[in-house]
């Protein structure tokens, strides 16, 4: 009985990286041999080891195979190379987001959401090494994609200004006055829903659901609160920040992530936190994921009840 033919190599300089057809075949591969099964094509003429498409970076890596020189990453792949807080978690479906300027044709093809643009207020920019379109732009594409809640949690998240910003960012990524100027002269189809979300734009919200927890709280009539304010003792002690401050009425409303149940380390200094600011006569209302998102109004009336103890009323 014949043995069965052994699969051809892949060269040294193409295990690890994506490779287009025309590379595989200067590097002397066959087209059956680029149909392997332990090769995955991303998109149309690209080829890359299975297994090592892991995430969207690597998939955009994928795609700079073949990308045209006069192409960007735009809407949710640009907005997730800026780190914005979406609702969905990146999947593969999702595909990547492209555009280019007209008179351009934008790519049609498996795997790409071509996109034309004729906006010449877009820049476009090198996040992680790709070109995205800038901050502000990016923004305005997302009006018709997300939510008002999620909208304002996007524009939360580029202008915050943080106070421990991670290495080698520079933060804020875009300022109020900037996506303020973008969305009035933004002429696209969703220009009033970028004008809607600005009024409840604020700085120093640090993540999407505080920013949701913000929004349900203040349309339920309470007081506007002071966003992730660090808080001391009387005698000047630290005792932590808190992610939503009533500072009159000493009530702190707070988001409680998965983090919280599943870094033990973590866990233990949000307790101690907790307990710093319950034996300085504050009132933590700590407001889980399953009822932020499964029942806000409870979670608001939680707030407002430590409000009127504490003497608010409307």
């Amino acid at each position: 009985m014949a043995a069965m033919p052994r699969r051809v190599a892949l060269p040294p300089e193409l295990r690890d990286r994506s490779f287009s057809v025309a590379d595989g075949r200067r590097a002397g591969l066959g087209r059956h041999r680029m149909r392997g099964r332990d090769l995955e094509r991303p998109f149309y003429g690209v080829r890359v080891r299975r297994g090592r498409l892991r995430g969207l970076y690597s998939l955009c890596l994928a795609y700079m195979v073949r990308m045209r020189p006069d192409e960007f990453f735009c809407g949710v792949t640009a907005a997730r190379m800026w780190r914005v807080p979406l609702p969905e978690v990146f999947s593969a479906a999702e595909g990547v987001h492209v555009g280019r300027m007209t008179p351009n044709r934008a790519s049609r093809a498996r795997g790409v959401r071509g996109r034309e643009f004729s906006d010449d207020r877009i820049s476009v920019e090198r996040r992680y090494g790709f070109p995205v379109t800038d901050a502000a732009s990016t923004w305005c594409h997302l009006a018709g994609v997300l939510s008002h809640d999620d909208l304002v949690a996007a524009a939360d998240h580029l202008i915050l200004v943080p106070k421990r910003a991670s290495p080698g960012e520079v933060r804020p990524y875009a300022t109020l006055t900037q996506l303020t100027d973008r969305a009035y002269g933004y002429t696209g189809r969703h220009a009033r829903a970028l004008r809607r979300a600005l009024a409840d734009v604020r700085q120093g919200a640090e993540s999407r659901p505080e920013t949701i927890l913000r929004l349900h709280m203040v349309r339920a009539g309470l007081p506007e609160p002071e966003l992730n304010v660090d808080i001391f003792s009387a005698s000047g002690t630290f005792l932590g920040r808190a992610d939503s401050l009533f500072r009159d009425f000493r009530v702190i409303a707070e988001y409680d992530g998965e983090q919280h149940r599943t870094d033990s380390i973590q866990y233990n200094k949000d307790m101690l936190r907790i307990e710093g600011f319950i034996r300085d006569k504050w009132t933590p209302i700590r407001v889980r994921k399953g009822q932020l998102f499964g029942d806000p109004e409870a979670a608001v009336a939680r707030v407002e009840g430590a409000l009127r103890d504490a003497g608010w009323h409307p």
